[in-house]
């Protein structure tokens, strides 16, 4: 019995249990897009530091009558905003003018603001825990 005891303490000891980390779905709505040219580039970032600069996840949505939308899968519990820009030109890129203003429509999580610059992760942010997060963004 004490022989039994100690084989089954050495397998609990040697067994790795991993557990598996709850992930949830987001399901984008962009709204109000002026036309149906080009597509809609979306782009998930995962902190403050990589806002608007390094994508935790992008994509691109199909524009059907002035909507679009996007899901993002496997998504870790934590906090993200998302940044949509309207490719009218389907070259890849947000056009800026002159003065680095862009000239193409753009969106954020929380249809946070962009004025006077991007907008801010503070007002962008939004939490994802569990349960599928929609975001409606308005162009």
């Amino acid at each position: 019995m004490i022989h039994l005891v100690r084989i089954l303490l050495l397998l609990l000891a040697t067994t790795v249990v991993h557990a598996q980390e709850e992930t949830t779905t987001i399901e984008v709505e962009i709204t109000h897009i002026d036309n149906d040219e080009g597509q809609m580039l979306i782009g998930l970032y995962d902190s403050e530091s990589n806002w608007l600069k390094k994508l935790y996840k992008g994509t691109f949505g199909v524009i059907e009558y002035g909507s679009s939308s996007a899901i993002f899968k496997d998504v870790p519990s934590g906090t993200y905003a998302i940044s949509v820009f309207h490719d009218e030109n389907n070259d890849g890129k947000l056009d800026t003018n002159f003065f680095g203003i862009p000239s193409e429509d753009t969106g954020s999580s929380n249809d946070a603001p962009a004025m006077f610059g991007p907008p801010k992760w503070e007002d962008a942010k939004f939490e994802v825990k569990g349960r599928t997060v929609k975001q409606v963004i308005q162009l």
